[in-house]
């Protein structure tokens, strides 16, 4: 038995079109023009204003980067992406700013505590050494 696949209406084989042949019975071709998808638009940076405003507000800086973040959402709500790259890109470095800040002033915090502990240690351990006199 022979099996036959339907692959649906039969076309007509392939011919070129010779140069004397015009082109007139074919349908219209459609051109499809492709844009290329818009650029995201700029971060504001909301979330980290935000963590910097309540754990490490130095100098009013985490404060200030939140104002830049909110006005630069305001703007990319607006689509004025180039507004809101200004503004987003201030508060980001409002908050490394912030940020080095705070690292600098909890090293230089528990510094303090360490060389603090170590010189009431050696006071403890001189008066230790003294005879008590009467």
């Amino acid at each position: 038995m022979e099996r036959s696949l339907s692959l649906g209406p039969l076309l007509p084989p392939y011919e070129p079109l010779s140069e004397a042949r015009e082109a007139e019975g074919l349908p219209p071709s459609i051109a499809v023009s492709v844009e290329p998808p818009p650029p995201p638009p700029p971060r504001d940076h909301l979330a980290w204003s935000l963590c910097t405003t309540i754990y490490g507000n130095v100098c009013c800086l985490g404060f200030l980067a939140l104002v830049f973040s909110v006005k630069a959402r305001d703007r990319k709500v607006l689509h004025d992406y180039s507004g809101a790259l200004s503004y987003g890109s201030t508060a980001k470095y409002l908050n490394i700013t912030a940020l080095l800040l705070n690292i600098f002033l909890v090293i230089l915090i528990i510094a303090l505590m360490a060389t603090g502990t170590i010189a009431v240690m050696n006071l403890y351990h001189h008066q230790q050494e003294q005879p008590e006199s009467v």
